[in-house]
């Protein structure tokens, strides 16, 4: 069966840890689905078209290949699976795909939090998980196991680049993000 993992994210903007995370994601998954979402629990600084921008230059550049990898070919942008609510994301991508197997991607620092999420218990009927490690973000085991009681989970064995989207917009350091991104973010004066 097809193993899709869906990764929506705030994307504000693109890291290049959010970079190296679809990278894996293309190793392990025949697709990955990517959008840009409005997070209701995040105050965002820049407009959802932007993000979506952003995440298509991100994406166009794993595409090409470069010295040390072939381009990677199964990651497309689904802006229209974007919505506040991951469920309801998750109830679009499974019109696209029905007979997929979905896995839904988020950073160890949701793992707490997803519980809480809106109708939480019905989202992990419908996807296994994968968490993602974030440097400084332990996991707890408690948390683990509880997701896992829910339904299927793995852990990424990546290791991440200690960069953050916040951590760019408060220091504006350009190696926390792409030169692509770093041009569209001059180009459309965004986080000044």
């Amino acid at each position: 069966m097809t193993q899709i993992a869906l990764f929506g994210t705030s994307a504000d903007p693109p890291s290049i840890a959010h970079r190296e995370i679809l990278r894996w994601l293309s190793r392990r998954f025949d697709r990955v689905a990517v959008w840009a979402a409005d997070n209701p629990l995040k105050t965002h600084q820049t407009l959802l078209k932007h993000r979506s921008a952003m995440l298509r230059l991100t994406i166009e550049d794993l595409k090409q290949p470069d010295g040390t990898s072939k381009g990677v070919e199964n990651i497309e942008c689904y802006p229209q699976l974007s919505d506040p609510r991951t469920l309801n994301s998750v109830g679009k991508a499974r019109q696209y795909w029905p007979d997929a197997d979905l896995y839904l991607a988020i950073g160890a620092d949701l793992v707490f939090q997803l519980p809480q999420w809106y109708r939480a218990a019905e989202l992990l009927q419908q996807v296994g998980i994968v968490v993602v490690p974030r440097p400084g973000c332990p996991m707890e085991l408690e948390d683990l196991d509880r997701l896992r009681k829910a339904c299927p989970v793995e852990i990424a064995d990546l290791k991440m680049p200690d960069v953050s989207s916040s951590s760019y917009r408060t220091t504006k350091d350009p190696q926390t993000i792409t030169m692509r991104v770093a041009e569209y973010i001059d180009r459309e004066h965004l986080y000044s």
